[in-house]
């Protein structure tokens, strides 16, 4: 391969692998160009690239996928490499030909590597050839159900049936007995059929309690293969990878090193160059099997980043351009231990449904040595239906496993979001549970335990009642004072304490928070904020620190995050969330309460409180 220098880069993807990209070859010094949707016109990922071209529509099939338009855009920008990210045309062998045709650069490995493992029956038969060992099953071209039925006794359950052209846990089916075979192939095909366009399927043994380990490969134009370790990713649901760490634990030197020599035989065996992945199924006796090799850059690629100190995203680079590789096999090392969090948009009280819309507010730990966010999203960006819901990836690190799951621990509590639904909490309880932190988990752990893990915020408690009054109070003084334009910062117009002309100073609050109504009743008493609810009393006071509220509730002292749009106020304590809506507030002058709902000399009554609260 004919060494070239890449001086203008066009970044095929969206998103935060978008973003991740551009970031390092900007730091190369590469003239970035990015392509963006008509709804990602304002997309960070647009905003980061020196240049940016619309590709198309909203769907994917109208934008992103659109490989004439794309090579178009290339040439036009002068662009003489494509980077495609993960997802979308990243293991697209027609589009690798397009760019060879077009005489363009592409970040990936050759065409016949792309082609060859693109079908996991055609890989699966090329590893048979090179002696890697598979998992017991049928990889074939025979397709007729009886044929299958027939394969399927021979094999044995359970068993697992998956779409040939498959990924991200599309057209998969666990059979557990010979009676549910025919329908579970039926329902595989036809998903296959309409997510990938091929519904042939393969079939193979399914190991009850399998750990998923990958191991990272790099390979250059100068016969030179070497391995980066390995991400263990059992921690999955529905086939989709959560949360991965590297290295894998109880996971011997020994094993290691095996896995790690079949996962290098296994690309020498396809002429491999450049990133890839060689995913395995690793049983209880230590046994493991060839599953899959993604052409292309992993999602989780930076836990890997984390332990080794290197940039994975440049060494695409170096490669594509025709270099060796910068470090031989004995100069790779790993240090230390690093956790991914992948943070969505989706609701796992829910079946984990996608979720979408505005992102009103965002408020991220600090990016440091040990924490690195991964994210194409800002506040104020819309969660569109038309994409893969990620928001960040959450990537942490530290000398030990413990320190690092406590630090994810730690952070993911930091990591506030108002608008879509999130699965932050879900995460949190994940990092949380017993069996994560003795690492005992496969890649069943999340289905066994999601009832456990999906602990749902259903009610308010009396802390975050009077949070969000006090919060409410705030913005309802901010916008009077700003209202009637008062400049006087000791004008009763601007004091805290419940004076109002000709108003009362007891205010009966209605909130709704999960199609539940609450009622509180707000009024001041000298200095003090009282705040009543269902025969309980609270004298509150605190301050605001941007997006912080320091509340003292009855001489304790908390903090929270908050965010306010309109009526609609989200408080964040830890991984917890609650948006509430302020459906009114009544001035209750002239009015009769129950008395039974509040308590205390302090409950308002139209005979004791007829006048104005003002110190």
């Amino acid at each position: 391969m004919r060494a070239r220098q890449i001086n203008k880069l066009l970044i095929a993807n969206r998103g935060e692998i978008a973003c991740r990209i551009i970031t390092t070859a900007k730091q190369m010094g590469i003239h970035c160009i990015a392509i963006y949707s008509e709804i990602d016109r304002q997309a960070k990922h647009s905003l980061m690239a020196e240049e940016a071209y619309c590709v198309g529509q909203a769907s994917a099939q109208s934008s992103y996928l659109m490989i004439d338009k794309i090579i178009q855009i290339a040439k036009q920008s002068q662009a003489n490499a494509i980077h495609p990210g993960y997802g979308f045309l990243s293991e697209n062998a027609e589009f690798a030909l397009a760019c060879k045709d077009n005489n363009i650069i592409f970040v990936g490995p050759p065409i016949e590597a792309i082609e060859a493992m693109g079908s996991k029956s055609q890989a699966k038969e090329i590893m048979t050839k090179a002696k890697i060992p598979l998992v017991l099953g049928y990889h074939g071209e025979n397709q007729e159900e009886d044929f299958l039925k027939q394969q399927a006794e021979q094999i044995g359950f359970p068993l697992l049936i998956k779409a040939t052209a498959g990924g991200g846990g599309k057209g998969m089916r666990v059979v557990n007995s010979l009676q549910d075979f025919a329908s579970l192939l039926i329902a595989c095909k036809r998903e296959s059929l309409s997510s990938f366009g091929d519904d042939r399927v393969l079939l193979e043994r399914y190991l009850t309690q399998p750990r998923h380990i990958e191991i990272q490969i790099f390979a250059d134009c100068h016969n030179n293969i070497v391995h980066c370790f390995e991400r263990d990713c059992s921690l999955q649901r529905r086939h989709q990878k959560v949360l991965e760490e590297a290295p894998a634990c109880n996971f011997s030197d020994d094993l290691r090193q095996q896995m790690a020599a079949v996962a290098i035989e296994s690309a020498r065996a396809i002429g491999y160059q450049g990133a890839g992945t060689v995913e395995f199924l690793l049983d209880s006796d230590e046994s493991f099997y060839f599953m899959e090799m993604n052409t292309r850059l992993q999602v989780e690629h930076p836990i890997t980043e984390m332990i080794t100190g290197l940039d994975l995203v440049e060494w695409q680079l170096i490669v594509a351009m025709g270099q060796p590789l910068p470090l031989k096999q004995s100069e790779i090392q790993q240090v230390g231990h690093a956790f991914e969090a992948r943070i969505y948009a989706e609701d796992p009280a829910n079946g984990f449904l996608p979720s979408s819309g505005l992102v009103s507010f965002l408020n991220t730990p600090t990016d440091d040595p040990y924490i690195r966010i991964d994210s194409g999203i800002k506040a104020g960006d819309q969660i569109s239906v038309y994409y893969d819901p990620m928001i960040a990836k959450l990537i942490v690190w530290d000398k030990t496993r413990e320190g690092a799951r406590v630090r994810l621990k730690n952070a993911l509590s930091k990591f506030h979001l108002a608008g879509p639904t999130t699965n932050i909490d879900f995460l949190y309880q994940l990092v949380n549970h017993d069996n994560i932190k003795n690492a005992e988990y496969d890649t069943h752990f999340i289905e066994d335990n999601l009832e456990e893990l999906c602990v749902a915020t259903d009610f308010i408690d009396d802390e975050i009642l009077c949070a969000i009054s006090f919060a409410y109070l705030n913005y309802q003084n901010k916008e009077k004072y700003i209202n009637n334009n008062v400049a006087d910062p000791y004008s009763p117009w601007s004091t805290t304490d419940g004076w109002r002309l000709n108003e009362s100073s007891q205010y009966l609050l209605q909130l709704r928070y999960n199609e539940q109504t609450y009622e509180v009743l707000v009024h001041y008493q000298s200095e003090q904020i009282i705040i009543e609810h269902q025969m309980k009393e609270f004298i509150v006071s605190g301050e605001f620190l941007d997006h912080e509220i320091i509340l003292n509730l009855n001489a304790h002292k908390m903090k929270f995050d908050w965010h306010q749009q309109g009526m609609h106020f989200t408080l964040f304590r830890g991984s917890s969330i609650w948006c509430v809506e302020v459906l009114q507030k009544t001035n209750p002058n002239g009015t009769h309460f129950e008395r039974s709902k509040f308590k205390g000399s302090h409950a308002w009554h139209p005979d004791r409180h007829s006048g104005q609260c003002w110190r």
